[in-house]
């Protein structure tokens, strides 16, 4: 049976590297678009910033899964608990750097909760708004 969950924890590892390239690779596409829009360098490079440490902040959360996901189902002993618990702090000190840095404001003063994911999903509304914008104002 721990054959299983190391699986289930390698697949969550999988998940996090791949979502933070996906991301990556979103922040680049909608950065680029950013320009082609005429937006300007700042504005493409704030989309960037932004979305991918939206997409790192993602992933981060899905490694801490695996990672509770693989002591928990491993024997349990002592060092286990304190690797998993130094891992789990470190990752949650880079989230919150990562999170200030995008939203410029403690993540516990903000008025609404917003995970990684829920940001990749607002940066893309807006890349598509304003490329709606942009073809309508073309057509014009």
């Amino acid at each position: 049976m721990e054959d299983v969950f190391t699986a289930i924890a390698v697949g969550f590892e999988a998940l996090g590297a791949a979502a933070m390239m996906a991301g990556f690779v979103i922040a680049l596409v909608l950065g680029v678009r950013s320009i082609a829009r005429g937006e300007g360098g700042r504005a493409a490079f704030l989309v960037l910033r932004t979305t991918l440490g939206s997409a790192i902040l993602l992933g981060l959360e899905i490694l801490v899964a695996a990672d509770l996901i693989r002591t928990i189902t491993s024997k349990p002993s002592l060092e286990d608990a304190l690797i998993l618990g130094l891992i789990v702090l470190i990752r949650t000190i880079l989230s919150i750097s990562i999170q200030i840095e995008i939203e410029g404001t403690l993540p516990w003063r903000r008025a609404l909760l917003r995970s990684g994911g829920q940001m990749i999903g607002d940066a893309v509304a807006r890349d598509q708004a304003a490329a709606t914008a942009a073809r309508t104002a073309a057509t014009e």
